[in-house]
């Protein structure tokens, strides 16, 4: 009845045929030898898209909101100190888990559509000299705006503060050099540029953090999203029972990751990048305007306000109901005015910016 979705809003995105055809295998035990050898393949993959040799690198079960609260309460002890770059939704909700957790935050805030000055987050840090952690979403799903991560972690790297970088929907999208950019810690999504379905976040730590992680004092509060426990389950021989973990989405995430390096990471990246200039060259003609400034605008999530007088819902509603095409209602302060449009993995096509700029020109008639 639905099949016919064209999902570009900021997450799902539509998921590459090998990755759905990868949900049809039949279901594997949570132990099965076979399963944990896809499991070592999907490491392999992982690394080679996070750019980094970190031995933890592993699926959490669950969307990239459990892997932003698997690090968090792996790396954070309660009443220690983080440092959160906050200028979007998802910075917010950096801040809020860390929060719950009884962590002491830090915030380092620019206005929303605008991108974090680094100096200022560094500058957090020497006046914070005892933080734990110092995070940053890489890519702003709530604004479209990139935040410039790599400056950070050679900064840090003297320093006992870890680096911590939200790239659920930059990994597979845009630039994202783990080892060479010296992030302590990162997680990410299935279901964005990685071109699978939500239900598994990526995650990788360095050895720092798993130093850090495995020398803490205190218990880390959640079972489920331990990841000391999930290194032992995944990664151990012989592994140690921590959960029944799916097998059906390992095989599509490893279908999607295998599909995204048959393409070649910078060549994915360089797809996205055009896909992404192609619709924000057009929506101004169209009376929309882009929120995040060119310099720190991401490809693959376009934010936009709407043109003056226009009911965003409404309108969100009808491409939707007469198109099938999904976009994303703005966030915070944009909610009520703006769009999300994302391009990412299988749907980072010209085809998919023609139909979508096709069905506004009739909708504004």
């Amino acid at each position: 009845m639905h099949g016919d979705r064209l999902l570009l809003g900021p997450g799902p995105s539509v998921p590459y045929p090998e990755a759905l055809e990868a949900l049809t295998r039949p279901v594997l035990g949570h132990l099965d030898p076979d399963y944990l050898g896809v499991i070592s393949e999907i490491g392999d993959r992982l690394r080679a898209v996070f750019r980094t040799a970190n031995a933890l690198t592993l699926p959490v079960s669950g969307t990239g909101s459990a892997g932003m609260e698997a690090c968090l309460v792996s790396l954070l002890e309660p009443g220690a100190t983080i440092i959160v770059g906050v200028n979007g939704y998802f910075g917010e909700r950096l801040c809020e888990v860390a929060c719950r957790g009884g962590a002491e935050v830090v915030r380092v805030e620019a206005p929303w559509g605008s991108p974090l000055d680094p100096a200022d987050l560094l500058a957090a840090q020497r006046a914070n000299p005892q933080a734990a952690l110092l995070a940053v979403v890489a890519a702003e799903t709530s604004t479209g705006v990139r935040n410039d991560v790599a400056p950070l972690g050679p900064e840090l790297a003297g320093t006992d503060t870890l680096l911590l970088v939200d790239a659920v929907t930059a990994l597979g999208g845009t630039p994202l050099e783990v080892d060479e950019w010296q992030i302590d810690a990162c997680y990410s999504a299935t279901q964005k540029c990685l071109g699978a379905p939500p239900g598994l976040a990526p995650v990788t730590l360095s050895p720092r953090a798993v130093e850090r992680m495995r020398a803490r004092r205190t218990p880390i509060q959640s079972f489920y999203l331990d990841l000391g426990l999930l290194q032992d389950y995944y990664l151990a021989s012989p592994p140690t029972y921590h959960h029944t973990a799916s097998s059906t989405l390992a095989y599509s995430l490893h279908a999607g990751l295998g599909r995204l390096l048959a393409e070649g990471l910078e060549n994915v990246w360089e797809r996205h990048a055009r896909i992404g200039a192609m619709l924000q060259d057009a929506l101004p003609g169209l009376g929309f305007e882009l929120i995040a400034p060119e310099r720190a605008r991401l490809p693959q999530l376009t934010a936009a306000t709407l043109p003056e007088g226009l009911d965003e819902a409404v309108l969100r509603k009808r491409l939707l109901t007469e198109y099938g095409i999904e976009v994303g209602g703005g966030l915070g302060a944009f909610a009520g005015r703006a769009w999300r449009i994302g391009l990412m993995g299988h749907a980072a096509t010209e085809r998919s910016v023609v139909t979508l700029l096709g069905a506004v020109r009739q909708l504004l008639g």
